[in-house]
């Protein structure tokens, strides 16, 4: 079986070799996925490391030389170094075609005492009850992953939290010192215009930058050169997402609210924002079906389901594993609503 896939627990559950495309030609490593990423890692390291130290050699024997090469009692010794930094060669490192984006948040401040209480929040879309009574408090350093089989009542939390929709009752209130960033699941909208990305990005930017700070800006999301005045009408899926997250990170929030924001991304795209989240030390809240993804940043798990919550403090393999939850999921598929913890 040949499999191309974008998802890293499938490729490490599935994959016994990995088929390594890059510089030109194909090395093909014995393992999963996981064991080709550091494996690649590490030779990548070794190399940069060698040439260090050659270079630092090299550096060494040319500062001796200059200094000596006219002196007639340190001539032979200088000689000797000629010779020597002759042999030395530093051994050009390949271009990868693999690119990684640089994803970082920086919130301007970090998250008080109270970060955001929902109480009794309800809301129905075209006739059908999406979230009902629905009643959470969040932490300090919460990374929740939203759950469950529909990804629309998901998408509705989030949009209210959010502030683009509005409840049909209860409440949700956000602490004073916490300012919260949205990645929408569709950002059409977003992208209805007739600019280029500096000008687009330059909404987003602090009035006093200008395109420098742009174009820097979208040279770590890899639009560099021309790419960066590329029509935001012609960029891919992954291209926008790339920019939703240039956007959110130029807001120095300290509540992040992403909805899928691993689809449509490369591999490299995904783990740089999956690096980018780990990182973050303030309150994530996010929805993604990438596993690899909820596994390594939740903390906390809540699943909505059409006959309540599970809301568990405990990282999604252990969740999955969790009798206690299937048994707490099973009862309220029969009936009992009142087992959020």
């Amino acid at each position: 079986m040949i499999v191309v896939s974008h998802d890293r627990h499938f490729l490490n559950q599935v994959c016994t070799h990995v088929a390594d495309i890059d510089f030109g030609r194909i090395q093909v490593y014995v393992g999963n996925y996981d064991f080709w990423y550091q494996a690649s890692q590490l030779t990548l390291k070794q190399k940069q490391d060698e040439n260090r130290k050659v270079t630092d050699r090299a550096n060494e024997l040319k500062e001796f030389i200059q200094r000596f090469s006219s002196n007639a009692s340190k001539a032979r010794q200088a000689t000797s170094r000629k010779r020597l930094l002759e042999k030395l060669t530093v051994e050009e490192m390949p271009v990868s075609s693999r690119k990684y984006p640089y994803v970082a948040f920086k919130p301007e401040r970090a998250c008080g005492d109270i970060i955001l209480e929902v109480a009794g929040l309800s809301k129905e879309i075209d006739g059908v009850q999406v979230l009902q009574g629905l009643t959470f408090t969040v932490r300090k350093g919460d990374k929740i992953a939203f759950v469950g089989g529909n990804s629309l009542a998901r998408t509705v939390l989030f949009q209210i939290l959010a502030g683009e929709l509005e409840p049909d009752s209860g409440t949700v209130r956000w602490g004073v010192t916490i300012t919260s960033a949205y990645f929408p699941k569709e950002n059409a909208a977003y992208f209805a215009n007739d600019l280029n990305l500096i000008e687009w990005l330059g909404q987003y930017s602090p009035p006093s930058e200008g395109e420098s700070f742009a174009r820097g800006f979208l040279g770590r999301m890899l639009f560099s050169g021309d790419e960066a005045t590329k029509q935001t009408a012609v960029l891919s899926g992954g291209e926008r997402v790339r920019c939703m997250l240039a956007r959110m990170m130029l807001t120095g929030a300290n509540a992040l609210i992403l909805d899928e924001p691993t689809n449509h991304l490369d591999l490299e795209s995904i783990t740089a924002l999956n690096n980018g989240l780990i990182a973050f030390n303030e309150v994530v809240f996010f929805a993604s079906h990438d596993h690899e993804f909820v596994a390594t940043l939740a903390n906390r798990i809540v699943e909505i389901m059409p006959e309540g919550v599970i809301d568990r403090a405990m990282g999604f393999e252990e969740y999955l594993e969790s009798a206690e939850v299937a048994q707490t999921r099973d009862r309220l598929c029969h009936g009992h609503r009142d087992l959020t913890l």
